[in-house]
């Protein structure tokens, strides 16, 4: 009969060690906990334990700074880190100076004896690189079980050039997490570059991603370097990929496949060495369905997906957010504010249709223009109160398109389910989108239906169509 596996406890917490080491005696293993560093360091180097779990901060030696060490000298001993300081950086640390797992405080002990289990089922683990993260930057901030999830995930994809697929609704910090996957990975010494592909007309969008040669059309007067030459060895993120229009997803998906591009216009391929972190706001499995994005571009792109929790799935991270936020605006030279128990128990209350940045922007407005030190309850209050007046109660500050479209249209559901009768939805809401879309396209063209129509991006007989089953005034003589 095989001896059971020992396990290394570190922890200057007489609870935690007594806790961790009845729960893994009951399991079956041997343990031996210490309070100190120096201790766990003596027993790894005279070859005791098959697993360890330590503590980050201790009396005599940050736990993290025992990884490399440890490491060295017995590479396939795999060490699982806890800590409450449950940082992102932490996390970053953790997983780069070689550890197994990483689990925030407090902890549920069936998921610390899953972890064990695991550690110990595995003959060998990947080398992690050793390098020191970047200066501690908090480039995400929470404590919720939803963020150190993100933590996690981020901190082993630093290890890696897999593509990434970050979700979110707006404002929840999708540009954030791939700045992270980057400024914490081993691309960090190349350029990051971002592409939004809502900001860019359509007909330019082929041209700034792979660049274009002198000529290729019309104003091309020199050769213009695109977004992938331009993130060459480092990390091209390409914001709301949603918006990407047909014919650049079919470049954009013999890019992924074939590891090289051309420009417009030119015939040498070029290699393509840039990580590629993509990001979108949308359902792209409904945009797949409608026929607005290519499925195999999807599966190519959503390698590793990765979901942000908008801030009203994680109101435990609320009041860090806000402190964060209102440090920030005192690094940018505005007076330094506090927030009232009470004040923060209001921003909890709040919705928070946009997210971390609408939460971002209510703590600027609050350091720059109210006199007092510490914020209370009815500041918070009456800077809220605007944004949550909207006549059915539903927030308006901030708000998308598409979180505006929802609203309007949970009327006409919740008057079918009281009884109501609905009829053509689909079509009515279809006409009450498009009535002002095409009026305001008309209007910024100055009625040339031509130029409308590249806008929206339809053909002139199309929209010719839609204005007449829209019963849309026709403008004559301009076109």
């Amino acid at each position: 009969m095989a001896a059971p596996h020992s396990v290394l406890i570190a922890d200057d917490d007489r609870a935690i060690r007594t806790v961790l080491s009845q729960a893994l005696g009951r399991a079956g293993y041997t343990v031996r906990a210490t309070s100190s560093a120096s201790t766990l360091w003596r027993w790894v180097e005279d070859g005791e334990g098959d697993l360890v779990i330590t503590d980050v901060v201790m009396p005599d030696e940050n736990g993290l700074d025992l990884l490399p060490r440890i490491k060295r000298i017995r590479p396939d001993l795999k060490v699982v880190v806890m800590s409450a300081q449950s940082t992102f950086t932490t996390a970053v640390k953790a997983a780069q100076r070689g550890a197994f797992e990483y689990l925030p405080k407090p902890f549920d002990l069936k998921v610390l004896l899953a972890v064990v289990e695991r550690a110990l089922a595995k003959s060998t683990v990947a080398e992690m690189p050793e390098d020191e993260t970047p200066a501690e930057k908090l480039p995400l901030v929470g404590r919720s079980a939803a963020m150190q999830d993100i933590y996690r995930t981020v901190a082993r994809l630093t290890t890696t050039d897999l593509t990434v697929m970050v979700t979110g609704e707006s404002g929840t910090g999708k540009e954030l997490v791939a700045r992270a996957l980057h400024d914490y990975g081993k691309r960090r010494a190349g350029p990051f570059v971002a592409i939004n592909m809502a900001a860019i007309p359509r007909e330019l969008i082929e041209g700034g991603l792979f660049g274009h040669e002198r000529g290729a059309f019309t104003g091309a007067l020199t050769r213009g370097v695109g977004r992938f030459e331009q993130a060459a060895g480092g990390t091209l993120f390409l914001d709301e990929i949603g918006d990407m229009p047909a014919e650049a997803q079919t470049r954009l998906l013999r890019v992924l496949q074939e590891g090289e591009f051309t420009t417009v216009g030119g015939r040498q391929p070029i290699k393509a060495t840039a990580r590629i972190v993509a990001a979108t706001h949308r359902d792209l499995r409904a945009s797949i369905r409608a026929g607005l994005f290519r499925e195999d571009l999807f599966y190519r792109l959503n390698v590793v997906p990765l979901r942000l929790p908008p801030l009203r799935e994680r109101t435990e991270d609320i009041g860090l957010l806000a402190r964060h936020f209102l440090d920030r605006a005192k690094a940018a030279g505005l007076a330094s504010k506090q927030l009232t128990p009470a004040a923060v128990d209001r921003l909890k209350r709040h919705p928070w249709p946009g997210n971390a940045r609408e939460l971002e922007n209510l703590m600027r407005r609050l350091a720059a223009l109210y006199p007092q030190e510490t914020i209370d309850e009815d500041a918070v209050h009456a800077e809220l109160a605007e944004a949550e007046a909207s006549p059915d109660g539903a927030p308006r500050a901030q708000e998308t398109l598409e979180q505006a479209v929802e609203r309007h249209l949970k009327v006409l559901v919740a008057g079918h389910k009281d009884g109501i009768p609905v009829r053509d939805l689909h079509e009515r809401v279809m006409a009450e989108v498009e009535r002002p879309l095409l009026r305001l396209a008309l209007s910024a063209t100055r009625g040339n239906q031509i130029k409308a129509a590249a806008m929206l991006g339809l053909n002139r007989n199309t929209l010719r169509k839609k204005l007449r089953d829209l019963e849309l005034p026709v403008v004559r003589g301009v076109s």
